[in-house]
């Protein structure tokens, strides 16, 4: 299976992202691809076993989906690994730079999409997630102000 890597430099620092990346309440804030979709529920049991499902609609309610998975590997501030219903892996690396972070999301392709269109669609809700965490958390930088 082939694997797909994407990746985003945030200015915030790793506490902020980690509890962004996994609260509900922010999933439901940056987990979209494009401005058309929004995720309308999110629930989140991050915990080795646990569970988690996110609700993504097109906003005309035309279509959704629900992406869940199980977490297999908990690494706090550092690694989320998971296992999606159909067998695929995800990992995602989460790596301190003083006030900023690199995600690095690695993630097993699947077979009816081509590629390049999975790695923009995941690098899509990527991007999103930071300039989410970069306008919402910024200010809460140590030593930084607006």
């Amino acid at each position: 299976m082939e694997k797909i890597k994407i990746e985003a430099h945030i200015n915030v620092r790793v506490e902020s992202i980690w509890n962004a990346y996994n609260s509900a309440e922010d999933i439901m804030q940056w987990n979209h691809a494009s401005d058309d979709w929004h995720c309308t529920s999110s629930i989140n049991d991050l915990r080795i076993g646990g569970k988690f499902k996110n609700r993504m609609e097109a906003k005309d309610g035309s279509m959704g989906f629900d992406f869940e998975g199980t977490y297999t590997n908990l690494e706090p501030f550092k690694k989320i690994a998971y296992v999606m219903p159909d067998g695929r892996h995800v990992s995602i690396y989460f790596e301190s730079k003083k006030s900023a972070t690199d995600i690095i999301v690695i993630f097993d392709a699947e077979s009816e999409n081509p590629i390049g269109m999975q790695r923009d669609g995941w690098q899509a809700i990527l991007n999103n997630f930071k300039s989410y965490v970069e306008k919402t958390y910024a200010n809460t930088q140590t030593g930084q102000s607006l």
